[in-house]
Order: C-alpha cells, then sequence, then structure tokens
C-alpha cells in the first residue's frame, strides 16, 4: 500500500504519523507544494499527482489560510478539486490542521478565520477516544473550519471544531506529527513572533513540548492504527 504525504512548506516533516504508517507497511512518499525559496511568494504552480496511484493522501498543515485564494489559490484551488477527487474515488484522506480544513472546504464546508488562535497542548472533547483520543494535542492555527454536510464531527472543544470524518476520511485540527524538532522549526521559520504575541514563552513552549513529546507520539500511534483500521479500513 501507498500512502501520500503533501508537505505545504519546506518546515513541516511528516514525523510520527508516517513513521506509523511504514511501521503498518506502507510505502510512504511525500511531495513538497512550497519550496524555501518560495516562502514568501507562495503563490506557486504545482501539478498535483494522479490520487489513484495511492491507498491513502495525508494533506498536512500549511502556515497560510485554507481560505486565502488570493495569497496562495495557485496551488489551493486545484489542490481542494484533487482531495474531493480523492474522497469521490473512495480514497481515504487523513487530513492534518490546514488538511483538514481543505477537506472541509472541498466537501462544501467553509474555512475562516477564527476570533482567537489556538497555539500550544490543549485538551478535546471527543465523542470516541478510542478513535481521536482527548489529547493533549498540539495546535498552532488561526482558523476553523464549519463541519460540511453529510460529515460527522467527532472532536471539539470551546474554540473550534477538531475533528471530522466523512466516508473512509478523516480531517484533524490539530497536529498528531508535531515533535519538538517539528516546532523548533516552526519558531525559527517566524512562529516565534506568532507565539510572543499570542502572550507564550516560546521557550517554555518548546520544554513542555519536549516533556509531553513520549507521550504525544504514543497517543499518535493509537490514532494512526484507528484510522487506519476503522475509518480508511485498510488493515490488514
Amino acid at each position: 500500500m501507498r500512502a501520500l504525504f503533501v508537505q505545504h512548506d519546506h518546515v513541516s516533516p511528516t514525523g510520527p504519523v508516517s513513521d506509523r504508517l511504514r511501521e503498518r507497511g506502507f510505502q510512504v512518499d511525500e511531495i513538497l507544494v512550497v519550496e524555501q525559496q518560495n516562502f514568501t511568494t507562495p503563490n506557486v504552480a504545482f501539478d498535483f499527482p494522479d490520487v489513484g496511484d495511492y491507498d491513502v493522501i495525508v494533506p498536512m498543515g500549511a502556515p497560510w489560510g485554507a481560505w486565502d485564494d488570493a495569497c496562495i489559490g495557485n496551488w489551493l484551488l486545484p489542490e481542494i478539486a484533487w482531495i474531493r477527487a480523492a474522497i469521490d474515488r473512495d480514497i481515504p484522506v487523513l487530513g492534518i490542521c490546514f488538511g483538514g480544513q481543505l477537506m472541509a472546504r472541498a466537501l462544501g464546508g467553509t474555512v475562516t478565520r477564527a476570533p482567537k488562535a489556538e497555539i500550544g497542548w490543549t485538551s478535546l472533547h471527543t465523542d470516541d477516544a478510542s478513535l481521536v483520543p482527548s489529547g493533549p494535542w498540539f495546535q498552532f492555527h488561526y482558523d476553523r473550519w464549519t463541519v460540511p454536510p453529510g460529515a460527522t464531527e467527532l472532536a471539539r472543544n470551546s474554540a473550534a471544531s477538531q475533528a471530522f470524518t466523512f466516508g473512509r476520511s478523516l480531517a484533524l485540527q490539530f497536529h498528531p506529527e508535531l515533535t519538538a524538532k517539528t516546532l523548533q522549526g516552526w519558531l525559527d521559520e517566524g512562529g516565534q513572533s506568532e507565539v510572543v504575541a499570542d502572550g507564550q514563552d516560546p521557550h517554555l513552549l518548546l520544554e513542555h513540548t519536549r516533556a509531553e513529546e513520549p507521550l504525544a507520539i504514543a497517543r499518535t500511534v493509537c490514532l494512526v492504527d484507528a484510522f487506519v483500521d476503522r475509518i480508511a479500513l485498510l488493515g490488514a
């Protein structure tokens, strides 16, 4: 089986999510939409591969808005259509943060700026902790979706909807792939000022992440296994 991860920027490795899929026997491919040299001018053209070549698609996070057609529309709108095509062909999609928001748009929901950012480790109210554990999970987003028609919301908190399923696909608002190394990359690429603007200490947030990482990876393993076996129906 083949899994395709769509990395939208150069500082968002696939981390424990792809690690677990490899452990489950998947061949993992990765594509990068916005190269490092285009990070400040991200409205690039990009050709997405044939979804039929893969058994699961994993669109990941991004520092740009999933609603911002003016900023990144050259590839954002094609990716939304590409995700819709995968779902229409019954190819499972696991959308992570920005990727989950793209799923919401692809399925007829909306994505808008939220009243307040979510940055840091937060717990969720989940309807099925064996599928989406309550966390804490790491958040770093400014936007939120409306659950699309026909989808089933699985988790939420007081700030935003946090997970929904649609057929064999699962959208997540949080970051199960995050490690301390990933967060360090985000902080170095402009995230530090965003954390400070949110009233937090970037150093303490990184230390918290290092302390939380072993348990967070264990939760991610459970989440990926539940997605593969119970949602995507790709288990052996």
